[in-house]
């Protein structure tokens, strides 16, 4: 398939004429290691991914993709590792980063060989409209998820916040019912911000979005240190929801680490971790604004962005299950006390977070639905607003009837997540690298194939356990 559009999809190198011969140039020139190659041959200048060269920092491209990293999915990482121990939640956090991070070497080298810097034009380079229209749709349905999980975030903290404020029960009180606290501030706040036609305060989310969470981390370590053993003594959970008297199957109730455990709800825990992970729609974008642009610079940014996230989803996973064991929730702000004045600000700051971040996870799926059901119209207004209305109204209604932030987790991390970390980025490779470089028998496309089958299976594994827990009524044993 000829690329039409430069703009777009990037300039392709001398010999374009010729797609064999382009792709093959491409791959040669594009294709280095996972790990760092050598430098080109002194006065040779390095081919460019893109026709400019883009003027973002290395620092800032880290700053940006780790924002794209960073989500909600940090909140559910102290209850991942109460179902699977400290140190085998350690060891799978571990492989899910570098899983992670072959994955984007994978997209990288991809786009390297066909110019293209956006994640639905590989997929239909790859497969063709059918690509395109499947990759639209994964992100669709992970950046759904993703909304959910912000607007569940509303949904059960905003009540505490305003009830704390005004001393006030936010169970005896119709006006702090979450349900309909998320409408209002739906309609109030997100709905304006969402109607906006280009994203101009995005740099400002990110920067707050990152801040918030760091605040976050600190206040869970510095709680661990006050509050000691909180499951002996807890006040705190007391007060929340969830008593910790709920019976749950094949835990202690004692202020004892567990360093390898499994049970039946395990298998939320490996789609909460790959749902923290999930970047890759950012990446080309990040890619294509990056000083100085090559795969091996853009490789170490990936990698510097998700080792940093590493060490801040261990830290408060580790930080946020000692404190509270076995009992910790799937959203972990629940388990503090309304009336702790420094957890009131950690509230305000996720819940500002989140609320800022929905316009921005709505505007890809705004984007991928117009190109997919109306590609040639002009920009319409009445357009515009309905598609932004109709999301909105989907997902108030999804999260009012969903019981728990883990089923949103675990269903989205058991199908957008595999989608975009093994199995689309495998299937890009072996698609589109040209067999005449990379035989299908060649040990990179075998691994490549490894990966995108590991990738199935896990959806299935996952997907099957969940489903089990709901038919058999396990999945509301720890709920909130």
């Amino acid at each position: 398939m000829e690329l039409q559009d430069p703009k777009m999809n990037g300039a392709l190198p001398s010999g374009a004429a010729n797609p064999d011969f382009s792709a093959l140039s491409n791959y040669r020139q594009e294709r280095e290691g996972f790990l760092p190659s050598h430098s080109p041959a002194p006065g040779r200048k390095q081919a460019q991914f893109m026709d400019f060269e883009g003027k973002t920092s290395f620092g800032m491209s880290v700053f940006n993709l780790s924002n794209a990293i960073m989500g909600s999915g940090i909140l559910g990482l102290a209850y991942a590792m109460a179902h699977t121990g400290v140190l085998f939640f350690l060891a799978l956090l571990l492989c899910i980063a570098l899983l992670s991070s072959y994955s984007i070497h994978l997209l990288l080298t991809c786009a390297g060989v066909v110019g293209i810097r956006a994640y639905e034009q590989l997929g239909q380079r790859a497969l063709g409209p059918v690509g395109k229209i499947v990759v639209a749709a994964v992100i669709c349905l992970h950046n759904v998820g993703a909304m959910s999980s912000y607007l569940f975030i509303i949904k059960s903290e905003l009540p505490l916040v305003i009830g704390t404020l005004l001393y006030m029960d936010p169970e005896g009180s119709w006006f702090l019912n979450g349900n309909l606290l998320i409408i209002i501030v739906s309609v109030l706040i997100i709905l304006p911000l969402a109607l906006m036609r280009h994203l101009g305060y995005l740099g400002y989310t990110s920067g707050l979005s990152l801040t918030c969470m760091l605040f976050f981390l600190i206040s869970v370590i510095y709680k661990k240190f006050q509050l000691g053993c909180a499951v002996s003594f807890n006040e705190t959970a007391a007060e929340s929801k969830s008593p910790l008297d709920l019976p749950i199957q094949g835990l202690n109730r004692s202020c004892e680490a567990q360093m390898f455990t499994v049970d039946s709800q395990m298998f939320y825990t490996v789609p909460i971790m790959a749902f923290a992970f999930v970047c890759h729609p950012e990446v080309l974008p990040i890619y294509t604004e990056l000083c100085r642009p090559s795969k091996r610079r853009m490789q170490a940014v990936a990698n510097v962005s998700i080792g940093a996230m590493f060490c801040m989803y261990g830290l408060t996973a580790t930080f946020g299950y000692l404190t509270f064991y076995s009992s910790v929730e799937a959203e972990m702000l629940q388990m503090y006390s309304q009336k702790d004045l420094l957890i009131l600000c950690v509230r305000l700051a996720v819940l500002l977070a989140v609320t800022l971040t929905v316009p921005v996870v709505l505007f890809p799926i705004r984007r991928a639905l117009q190109q997919l059901l109306f590609p040639s119209k002009a920009f319409s207004w009445p357009r515009h607003v309905a598609i932004a209305l109709i999301l909105l109204v989907f997902v108030n209604v999804l999260v009012i009837y969903v019981p728990t932030i883990r089923d949103i987790f675990g269903v989205i991390g058991s199908t957008s997540a595999p989608s975009l970390i093994f199995i689309l980025p495998s299937v890009f490779y072996l698609c589109i690298v040209p067999s005449e470089v990379e035989p299908l028998s060649s040990w990179p496309k075998i691994q490549a194939l490894c990966f995108g089958v590991l990738g199935v299976l896990f959806m299935a594994i996952s997907l099957g356990f969940i489903f089990f827990n709901w038919a058999t009524g396990q999945s509301h044993v720890s709920g909130h």
